[in-house]
């Protein structure tokens, strides 16, 4: 049930993916729609705009309080011997995953002031509203119910199918979910030496690799990499809502690309980058083409062929990838550990069909912002990283910049 209501249209199936959030990125916009337009200018007072996050707190604290009535059960609240101990780990790391949301998304970016007033953290399943907190409360309780987490899957691969709940593990919160989401919380909190640590763990770990070049057309097309995505939402209706806001052109209602979005890719492409031929489809002709970003959509759906998919293939919504874990390392041990972050920005590269960076070329935190970027389009992460850079940010058109400030974060 709680994975079910993460795929609302408020939360992961839609604005906390590839639309409020792509467009609070800039990447993408609809101009004259009566709400992404105010969104797009940071205009929190507009009622349309209020509403949209009105929608997305109160469907995710009710989700919240749906995990805490798992974890209030008598069997998953004293867990001590598997399943029980699966359960209550999975829960607690969905419960710190969904408050992580809420804090990156309503409060002020940890590192410029933790003592600032957070969001209430909800421990119980209750219609009682907990009192708000300070934000460094807030960080707290997600890295305690995140290492709690940690503990409980430690042993998870040692019941891997075991009945019905430990097959296709990827659409559980499993234990590289919650490491990942450790290196995710770390790096938020600027604490660049554990956000290695874990990220590194993922990685080191093997059971999620790096696909290769070739594989990257229609790896994510409305389902989840086999290879890359260590946690994802099972979701067989997800081709419904991408196929109207991403792929079709409507007036006032599609989503349509910033417009310059190709000269990113093409800046410094020493090879082929895939993710171009992967990501992006174009639609119409002559003077009124239009770049779609058809790297969500399932070929298989739009083609009327869904009967020829693959049986493996699970239909769904990528929420944690490998790639994200060696942007996170990189960055982390771009200091204390430069060959070793250089190592780990190549490998993605070169993965994606691009040349290692150039020998005369020094690796900054502005080229990995590059390549993630180019990677993470359309998955609600870009506007995340770029606040908690505290980076200014270029309107869809080119022509505006939107200086970091409260006002805009």
């Amino acid at each position: 049930g709680v994975y079910s209501q993460m795929r609302s249209t408020s939360l992961y199936g839609q604005e906390l993916y590839f639309s409020a959030l792509e467009i609070l990125a800039q990447n993408m916009h609809c101009d004259g729609n009566v709400t992404v337009t105010p969104l797009s200018a940071y205009d929190y007072t507009n009622t349309n705009v209020k509403s949209l996050f009105d929608n997305v707190w109160t469907q995710m604290y009710k989700n919240i309080s749906n995990v805490n009535s798992v974890l209030d059960a008598p069997l998953v609240a004293n867990a001590s011997e598997f399943p029980y101990t699966v359960y209550r780990g999975e829960a607690l790391g969905l419960r710190a995953f969904m408050h992580f949301d809420l804090v990156r998304l309503f409060t002020p970016q940890y590192t410029l002031d933790a003592t600032v007033e957070g969001i209430p953290y909800a421990t119980d399943f209750s219609l009682n509203t907990p009192d708000f907190e300070s934000l460094a409360k807030n960080y707290e309780h997600i890295l305690a119910d995140l290492h709690e987490a940690e503990l409980l899957l430690a042993d998870e691969d040692d019941y891997e199918g075991a009945g019905n709940f430990m097959l296709d593990r990827q659409i559980h919160f499993n234990l590289r979910a919650v490491q990942a989401t450790l290196a995710r919380v770390y790096l938020t909190m600027g604490d660049k030496e554990n956000a290695a640590v874990y990220a590194l763990k993922v990685i080191d770990d093997g059971k999620y690799t790096l696909k290769e070049k070739t594989e990257v057309v229609n790896d994510l097309a409305g389902v989840l990499s086999r290879k890359e995505t260590i946690f994802g939402i099972y979701f067989p209706g997800f081709y419904t809502y991408v196929n109207g806001k991403l792929q079709q052109v409507t007036s006032y209602y599609s989503l349509d690309l910033r417009s310059d979005f190709m000269q990113l890719y093409e800046k410094d492409a020493a090879g082929l980058d895939f993710r171009t031929m992967a990501y992006f489809s174009e639609s119409g002709v002559g003077d009124d083409v239009k770049y779609r970003l058809c790297k969500l959509t399932d070929i298989y759906e739009q083609n009327n062929m869904a009967s020829n998919r693959p049986a493996d293939l699970i239909l769904g919504i990528n929420m944690i990838r490998i790639p994200e874990m060696y942007y996170i390392a990189a960055e982390a041990l771009l200091d204390s550990d430069y060959e070793k972050a250089l190592a780990l920005f190549n490998d993605v590269r070169v993965h994606r069909g691009l040349d290692p960076l150039e020998e005369d070329k020094v690796l900054t935190v502005e080229l990995i912002n590059d390549e993630r970027y180019k990677e993470m389009i359309g998955e609600g992460q870009t506007y995340f990283n770029m606040k908690r850079q505290n980076l200014s940010i270029l309107s869809h058109d080119g022509i505006k910049t939107y200086k970091a400030a409260d006002g805009i974060y």
